[in-house]
């Protein structure tokens, strides 16, 4: 395992081992029967490219309202709980006694991208947001803490950790694209993200 600081991101690379991988996609497959995977409008009133869904006390949550996090799937039930092999994660890297509320899981399919933002729907930004990526690579763009500017990217593969915490926290930040096929951890190919977030 490596460790990589780019602008106040700690990368973890490996953190996670083929059979931890295995392990937490079988437990998120569990996830997704419970809360089915689902895609979002923007407050624009287009949908993302991508599909998620969610574990833990919250879900994250996007239409013409706006962003927000929400105690309900779209269809009315409860979001499951988060998966022991998920919170083993934070609980190794976060730095902090404090337990996530949410576990956001992004899928990413061989078109998907997510253009450069901040997480900022939380109330507190002291808390870190802890980033597992797994199957496809993954172009993670790292920005500034205001739009524009100069960016650096990486490629985040199969297994990798991200931190954003401290003075990282607000920066903006974005996947440009996937490396499509370029693991076999997920049936079908494609990226799945989790990030997990102290929301209260």
């Amino acid at each position: 395992m490596g460790e990589i600081a780019i602008r106040g991101f700690r990368i973890l690379q490996g953190f996670l081992s083929s059979e931890a991988q295995e392990t937490m996609v079988a437990a998120l497959r569990e996830v997704a029967r419970e809360a089915p995977l689902f895609s979002p409008q923007t407050p624009y009133g287009k949908p993302m490219r991508v599909r998620m869904t969610s574990a833990g006390k919250y879900g994250w949550y996007s239409d013409r309202r706006g962003y927000r996090y929400v105690e309900q799937h779209p269809d009315g039930s409860p979001w499951p709980p988060i998966p022991p092999e998920v919170l083993a994660v934070w609980n190794a890297v976060a730095g902090v006694l404090r337990q996530p509320d949410c576990c956001l899981v992004n899928y990413y399919g061989e078109d998907a991208r997510m253009g450069m933002h901040q997480d900022r729907d939380e109330a507190d930004f002291r808390w870190p947001v802890v980033s597992i990526s797994l199957g496809d690579e993954g172009l993670f763009r790292i920005g500034n803490t205001t739009r524009g500017g100069k960016t650096e990217s990486i490629w985040l593969k199969s297994g990798d950790v991200a931190v954003m915490g401290g003075e990282a926290r607000l920066t903006y930040h974005g996947v440009d694209r996937i490396r499509f096929g370029s693991a076999s951890l997920l049936d079908g190919g494609g990226r799945i993200n989790l990030t997990l977030r102290v929301v209260d």
